[in-house]
């Protein structure tokens, strides 16, 4: 019970990696709140959390809104007093060639993918005393396809300031690291135009969120209190091949 009675928030908890990371944590005694906006389905999350004799909690959030994210903050520490973990795995992507991509769409994509984690620290380190933070880059990070460059720029500024805040506190204060996944069954995956008009190939090992899950609960817990500042790539050695 690695979690045991700490408490957790996921964010884009109700849904594939964040939904999978969530309910580990649950499994593993953490008390989680989950960020998301889809209620139904947060519900049906809750409702295995707490059937594991864990506890869960659903905080409504437009991660676009940073008084919404604060709001979120706030509800974990009304119900627990405290925060151990963070996870910032929520994300969205477009698939619009830069000349013609729209700039409130790349606001989106930034504010969503990179701003919202900025608040999430901001709001939640001061409460970290010893705890962790996994944020959900990607291998558009590292290796990218066409169409996808606010996605694939904002996965690299995460990792970037991960990598920064890693160096802003003792590692006994705060662990903070990334996971990179490649191809994982979500809707992410299989909703990608270019992957449904064959642009890019899902070559090699499809991973499933229970996969990557694991890698970020192992990054979250105590056992890797020396592992700080860094990306772990999680895969099925899919990089190798973009």
């Amino acid at each position: 019970m690695r979690f045991k009675d700490k408490v957790c928030i996921v964010t884009g908890g109700t849904s594939g990696i964040g939904r999978a990371t969530a309910v580990r944590l649950g499994a593993e005694g953490g008390k989680v709140l989950i960020v998301g906006r889809d209620e139904e389905e947060a519900n049906e999350v809750i409702a295995d959390i707490n059937s594991k004799g864990s506890e869960a909690r659903f905080a409504k959030t437009d991660i676009e809104n940073p008084d919404e994210i604060k709001a979120a903050v706030d509800q974990a520490l009304a119900a627990w007093g405290r925060i151990d973990v963070l996870i910032n795995d929520a994300a969205m992507m477009t698939f619009t060639p830069i000349v013609d991509l729209a700039m409130a769409d790349w606001e989106q994509v930034i504010n969503v993918n990179l701003r919202s984690i900025f608040l999430f620290c901001k709001f939640c380190i001061p409460h970290l005393n010893g705890g962790a933070i996994v944020n959900v880059s990607s291998v558009h990070a590292h290796q990218s396809t066409p169409n996808v460059i606010p996605y694939a720029t904002s996965k690299g500024g995460l990792e970037a300031f991960t990598r920064g805040v890693s160096l802003e506190y003792p590692i006994d204060k705060l662990r903070i690291n990334c996971v990179a996944p490649g191809a994982v069954d979500t809707p992410m995956l299989w909703d990608n135009p270019n992957v449904k008009n064959g642009k890019e190939k899902v070559e090699g090992v499809i991973g499933k969120p229970e996969d990557i899950a694991a890698a970020i609960c192992f990054l979250a817990a105590d056992e890797a209190r020396f592992v700080n500042g860094t990306t772990l790539v999680v895969d099925g050695g899919r990089l190798a091949m973009l």
